[in-house]
């Protein structure tokens, strides 16, 4: 018997039943979250912002934050989020109406796509 006759066309066989395999992985994740995308905040605005935040000690902080009709102040703590006040006020609403989008500046996925392309260039920090 020989075995290194079979072995090339049954190793084609196992790399393209694999290479199918996760093509149609692929393919169901892409659909999977572009409809998960279109259906949960599918237009890009963020319902919810933190406008500020200002650390107090270890593990506590208070921080702003804007939600559809409101601004709320929460206290955060390690265990514990707190609501502190809720301002409804349409005049102070007005006022911080611009103060999220002034400079937001770059998102997590940005920073990270620039940290990448560095080392992508071999810049390694230059």
């Amino acid at each position: 018997m020989n075995y290194y006759s079979d072995l090339i066309p049954t190793a084609l066989k196992m790399l393209s039943a694999l290479a199918l395999v996760l093509a149609g992985l692929g393919v169901a994740i892409f659909f999977t979250k572009r409809m998960l995308t279109n259906r949960i905040g599918g237009n890009g605005e963020k319902l919810i912002r933190i406008l500020a935040s200002s650390y107090l000690g270890v593990k506590k902080s208070i921080s702003l934050v804007r939600v559809p009709g409101a601004l709320l102040v929460l206290g955060i703590s390690s265990d514990n989020i707190r609501l502190l006040t809720k301002i409804e006020d349409r005049k102070i609403l007005d006022k911080f109406k611009g103060f999220d989008t002034q400079n937001p500046g770059p998102s997590f996925a940005q920073q990270l796509q620039k940290f990448s392309l560095r080392f992508q260039k071999g810049g390694h920090g230059k």
